[in-house]
């Protein structure tokens, strides 16, 4: 007899007729997986595969993933260029020589009429490393603007911004092998099964095979709270205080390794004795952590042998951002917890390739890691260059999120966008709209024609998709990996570097200088640049790069491969080689809930979409199990406010408002209702937004509402409806 299984249905997978598989890397977070796309005897890409010897997901691949081969014949994609004279004319197709010769004409009619600076340039993390740099080559090299910066300045600016006023430098320390190794993990507003679940199965497995506590800190139950040993649920916007109070605990009971602080850092003196202020008792009534665990805490992760941190937007994400990231690195400073195995402090980055535009872009100074303000680094890369060292800007310009007010005020007359979309990722969408109709010229640059912003741009220049076009990414562990070229750009759509380099060509001072056709001239240039460098590249190439599936930096000249970890020996990128120690005040400047506004509201990521739903949206088999935006809200307060399970209920800020589909969940707290980002018609409506002082970075993530039922629920879903359409 037949049990069991046997009985039952086999599970069977169709066969999609692929003839070959291309190695390429996804192109949705950071975690850099390596995958194949198969084709078909057509040539049409019908499947995806993880790739098994690959040392970062180990044939595994998340649901966007498995469904990314999809996106080559998506919906929407931008096939031809467009243009019009005036925002509200319709669009007409034009070639690109057309839509190029203009938007260049335009560029230097501005420059010349209001000055150089008049033009913005917002760029990405999705592009190719080689098109990063590129870029930065026409814009600092050509254009001359120096009001340019990328869409990371919405997620990774905190933690850039915490790493170099800790440790001198950008660069993640760490990597993903150190879950091998640790004694102790703490994660600070990450939610990694959502965020990116094959990081978070590289953990399951350490645990598998080693137990050690995970400690996740985060107002909300979120799946990795769940998972946790210990839970600690702070209140918005106060990590800072439970991160100083934690080194408090540490100091008094005489926890620190005192020989790596006074071999290996600096500033300890005013370190003590602003941490001092922190004991527990104090810091619980802000935080929201009681004293007992706070103790506890420190002391569990103090006694490691080797502790690590990890954290995303949660930390990012915050008024307080930039201090909360060098009060984790404060945290495993003091714990002798960087440059060894298992012990470090690790930004989980957001985008693909959020890494390869902090390296290479030049957003916020020039390539490799080299600062505006240093003039021998401005005349390395003049010369390299072929561009006076004068033509360079001595500082930094402005950040994204202030680009904004700029064009408001008028200071900024031209704006070109490369694969960012503002209208959904930007606080307070209200204000956006406004400011984007000020606007004397606009270009959208994008794989997807129907990107919101397009509604108030001049120019539509589309764009190829990760998998139509070559060069590489660089992922949160700062492994180098390779995108080969799986298919065709989509009807007439280019790839980034292509019309980077194109619109070079329309400049006296870009037909005088060099711009390689090819991603791999390009990646010669970038080895050269980086050469001696902390992110020393030059003992890669792409065959390398593929052949072993991703090399981490550093990787220098004649090495076999790249190293795992930065600060082994203990030397930093400070004059004196030596880490600093900050003394952090908390400065409580957040929106909170009143009386008014008696909710906090609080967003994140879901599994299945990425970022503002630009291409997960038009994947049937992810968006269909997160099609429309919801809000989770607790079931004791939805009861008061009359409002029930799966309705609908107006949320308002001081912003604006949103109707939104209700949830009702124990996963947050009484006084806080949790929204995912990814829908433009829905959370930033509501965001403050309010800017970290050193990274610019928006606090998405405190702000207050308040939450009325709504009463005619046909009214409130058409009302819903009506606002994706705006």
């Amino acid at each position: 007899m037949l049990f069991g299984r046997r009985l039952k249905n086999p599970i069977k997978i169709a066969d999609k007729g692929v003839v070959d598989w291309k190695y390429t890397t996804c192109g949705y977070c950071s975690t850099g997986c390596s995958i194949e796309v198969g084709l078909n005897a057509e040539g049409k890409a019908v499947s995806a595969r993880g790739v098994g010897d690959a040392p970062v997901n180990q044939g595994k691949l998340c649901i966007k993933g498995i469904f990314e081969h999809e996106l080559f014949n998506s919906a929407n994609r931008g096939k031809t260029p467009l243009f019009r004279e005036k925002a509200i004319d319709p669009y007409v197709e034009v070639p690109w020589d057309a839509a190029l010769d203009h938007t260049a004409a335009e560029f230097r009619r501005i420059q010349e009429k209001y000055g150089r600076d008049s033009i913005a340039i917002v760029s990405t993390g999705q592009i190719l490393t080689e098109e990063f740099y590129t870029l930065g080559k026409l814009t600092r090299g050509v254009i001359g603007t120096n009001n340019y910066d990328g869409n990371t300045t919405l997620c990774m600016a905190s933690a850039v911004s915490g790493y170099k006023r800790s440790f001198g430098s950008d660069g993640p320390p760490g990597c993903y092998d150190d879950f091998e190794h640790t004694e102790c993990l703490m994660a600070f507003g990450s939610n990694l099964p959502e965020q990116h679940p094959i990081i978070y199965w590289r953990l399951k497995m350490a645990l598998e095979k080693r137990k050690f506590p995970v400690i996740v800190v985060d107002p909300r139950v979120t799946m990795f709270a769940q998972m946790a040993d210990i839970h600690l649920p702070v209140t918005p916007g106060t990590d800072l205080v439970l991160l100083n109070s934690l080194a408090h605990v540490i100091l008094k009971e005489g926890l620190a390794d005192r020989a790596y602080i006074d071999a290996h850092t600096s500033g300890y003196d005013d370190f003590a004795a602003l941490v001092a202020q922190y004991d527990p008792i104090t810091a619980a009534a802000i935080c929201g952590i009681d004293e007992d665990t706070i103790r506890h805490v420190a002391r569990l992760y103090a006694k490691a042998g080797a502790a690590m941190s990890i954290w995303t937007m949660g930390i990012n994400q915050s008024t307080h951002g930039s201090d909360g990231v060098a009060a984790i690195n404060n945290l495993n400073l003091i714990t002798g917890n960087i440059g060894k195995p298992g012990g470090t402090s690790l930004s989980i980055t957001g985008q693909c390739n959020a890494m390869g535009t902090r390296e290479w872009s030049s957003c916020s100074g020039l390539p490799g890691y080299r600062a505006l303000e240093k003039e021998k680094d401005r005349e390395t890369v003049g010369k390299f260059w072929g561009v006076d060292p004068e033509f360079f800007p001595k500082q930094r310009g402005l950040f994204m999120t202030d680009i904004f007010p700029a064009i408001e005020t008028g200071q900024i007359k031209a704006l070109w966008l490369v694969a960012t979309n503002p209208m959904t990722s930007m606080p307070n969408t209200p204000r956006i709209r406004k400011t984007l109709q000020k606007l004397e010229f606009m270009v959208v640059q994008d794989a997807y024609s129907d990107v919101e912003t397009t509604q108030y741009a001049h120019v539509y220049l589309p764009a190829a998709l990760w998998g139509e076009k070559e060069g590489c990414f660089t992922n949160t562990e700062r492994r180098v990996n390779l995108v080969r070229k799986v298919m065709e750009p989509h009807g007439n759509a280019k790839p980034d570097l292509w019309i980077f380099n194109e619109l070079a060509k329309r400049f006296e001072q870009g037909r005088k200088m060099r711009f390689p056709e090819t991603s791999a001239g390009v990646f010669d240039e970038m080895r050269e640049l980086s050469r001696g460098r902390m992110l020393d590249y030059s003992g890669m190439s792409h065959d390398k790069i593929e052949a072993q599936r991703g090399i981490q930096w550093p990787c220098t000249d004649g090495a076999e491969t790249g190293s795992q970890r930065l600060y082994t020996d203990g030397v930093f990128q400070y004059p004196d080689g030596k880490a600093k120690l900050l003394a952090l005040p908390f400065i409580d400047n957040n929106e909170r809930p009143d009386q008014n506004f008696p909710f906090w509201l609080n967003s994140g990521r879901v599994v299945e979409h990425f970022h503002t739903r630009t291409r997960t949206g038009k994947i049937g088999n992810v968006n269909k199990f997160s099609p429309t935006p919801y809000m989770e809200m607790n079931p004791d307060s939805a009861r008061e406010l009359g409002i029930g399970h799966m309705t609908y209920a107006r949320l308002v800020s001081r912003r604006g408002f949103a109707v939104v589909l209700v949830q009702l969940t124990h996963r947050v707290p009484h006084n806080m209702v949790f929204i995912p980002f990814h829908f433009h018609e829905c959370v930033n409506r509501l965001t403050l937004g309010l800017l970290d002082p050193y990274s610019r970075q928006p606090a998405y993530k405190q702000c207050a509402v308040k939450i009325e039922p709504a009463a005619d629920q046909l009214a409130a879903a058409a009302a819903n409806v009506a606002a994706r359409s705006f």
